[in-house]
């Protein structure tokens, strides 16, 4: 997700030294290839936080430690998945 940001804002640097205008076809290569992986990497968060639930779920009680907090690890991820969709509707939008 950070690489498709990185991306997204790459072109806006090199606009920026060499003091020209960017041109919409490369701004809007940047943009898009940079979403794409921000999303990207968005869903395969959500993918692996569901499938440790579900990895989680199906192990025997007495295989998992009790005071575990198997809840943090996939709720970190969900929560990073959505700030990495809010980000690239916002470079989506401010990128239009």
């Amino acid at each position: 997700m950070a690489f498709g940001f990185v991306i997204e804002r790459f072109s806006l640097f090199l606009t920026l030294l060499r003091l020209q205008v960017e041109s919409s076809a490369r701004h809007l290569f940047s943009l898009t290839v940079g979403v794409v992986l921000i999303l990207v990497g968005s869903a395969v968060a959500i993918a692996s936080s569901l499938a440790f639930r579900r990895f989680v779920t199906e192990l025997p009680r007495q295989d998992v430690p009790s005071g575990t907090w198997a809840w943090l690890g996939p709720g970190i991820n969900i929560t990073v998945a959505l700030i990495g969709i809010v980000l690239a509707t916002y470079l989506v939008v401010s990128g239009l």
